[in-house]
């Protein structure tokens, strides 16, 4: 952990903590919502490998593998195209070298797709993206004092978007309400970092959100509290946060009937 990318100096992983959140986190998924888990296995040459939402994007039976901003990032791919091929999904491959794609960057909203354009990804990417997924409509968002476009936002429920506070997270919200012909409702959370959740439409569950533990930002989950319709499980992620981790970077969500 300690090579792992950082856009800021600070504290370092505690490792077997950071395992201990990990492994609760593939407990609540698997054991708690009955989903079927497909772990990746680590690579130790590549420090970022956990963060498996950067490296691919799925909507419905296709699978966009990107081509990661951070070079030191590209060879994770190759896992991730075995793991999807196991599934049949249709697989898209970024090829253009011009192209950068980091999935934090892409928010799906069930109608739409949002794309930040950050550090990580850049217009060819937003681009190839769109061409891979014609049945949806596309629009980008600068993204500027945040790593990805998923570092402050992320659907909080089929209609609504948990947005932190800052001026950086509202104005690109901002944005995303301009490029839409769609009404979203909005959550919005004191912390940036909070704002990062997951929801899930599970059978037998209904709403489901996976979102930071109170003892992390006991504001925020006082906000998410108010979801009276959700099921809430807080999940503390302190450790992969150190290295810019968030709860949605742990996953790729695949909408599949288990064979």
């Amino acid at each position: 952990c300690r090579q792992a990318l950082r856009s800021v100096a600070g504290p370092e992983v505690d490792f077997a903590r950071a395992e201990r959140e990990y492994q609760l986190y593939v407990g609540v998924l698997r054991g708690k919502l009955g989903l079927q888990v497909l772990e990746l296995p680590a690579d130790e040459s590549l420090p970022d490998c956990v963060f498996v939402e950067d490296v691919a994007v799925v909507c419905e039976e296709t699978a966009l593998l990107t081509r990661p901003g951070a070079p030191s990032r590209r060879k994770e791919v190759e896992a991730m195209k075995r793991a999807l091929e196991s599934l049949n999904l249709n697989i898209v491959e970024m090829v253009d070298e011009n192209a950068t794609l980091d999935g934090g960057d892409v928010l799906f909203t069930g109608r739409e797709f949002f794309v930040g354009l950050s550090r990580r990804t850049n217009q060819r990417g937003a681009e190839i993206l769109a061409d891979t997924f014609k049945d949806y409509a596309v629009s980008t968002v600068p993204v500027h004092d945040s790593l990805h476009l998923k570092s402050f936002c992320s659907m909080a429920g089929p209609n609504l978007i948990a947005i932190g506070s800052s001026e950086a997270a509202q104005k690109a919200l901002k944005t995303m309400q301009q490029m839409s012909d769609h009404r979203y409702d909005k959550l919005t959370v004191p912390d940036d970092a909070a704002a990062n959740c997951i929801y899930l439409n599970v059978p037998s569950k209904g709403h489901v959100l996976l979102h930071r533990a109170p003892e992390e930002y006991p504001e925020s989950a006082k906000v998410f509290e108010k979801l009276k319709d959700h099921m809430l499980i807080p999940i503390a992620a302190t450790e992969l946060a150190k290295v810019d981790g968030s709860l949605t970077c742990c996953s790729v969500l695949i909408n599949k009937a288990s064979e």
